[in-house]
């Protein structure tokens, strides 16, 4: 079964940035659409940003989009989300997923295997 594990998250101010990394336990993460999701107390757990398996397809959630950046290396597989001009409100846990199919996508029941998160907090 995939495992998938989050790391890069952290504290940072307003205006800064992290990079996100997802890295998965077997050597076929090329087989996987990956897509970044997040959760802040109280809400809804929500489609950051997606890769499809050869990440010649992406998406970004509206609020993101010029300021985050999703990209692969299968070769490492992992998978990577680059966050800059990070504001407050872009604290949550973020977690990435995994899909097979032929296509990344926003709706996490799509996704079948998932990590356990990693914190991100945005506060001066």
């Amino acid at each position: 079964q995939l495992q998938l594990v989050e790391s890069g998250g952290g504290l940072v101010q307003p205006g800064g940035s992290l990079r996100l990394s997802c890295a998965a336990s077997e050597a076929t993460l090329a087989s996987y659409n990956i897509g970044w999701f997040r959760q802040a107390p109280g809400k809804e757990r929500e489609g950051v940003s997606c890769i499809s398996r050869s990440g010649g397809t992406t998406e970004y959630e509206d609020s993101v989009k010029g300021r985050f950046t999703i990209s692969r290396d299968n070769a490492k597989n992992t998978v990577y989300l680059q966050m800059n001009s990070l504001k407050p409100e872009d604290t949550a846990i973020y977690y990435c997923a995994a899909r097979h199919g032929y296509y990344c996508s926003d709706y996490s029941y799509l996704y079948d295997y998932w990590g356990r998160g990693t914190q991100v907090t945005v506060s001066s």
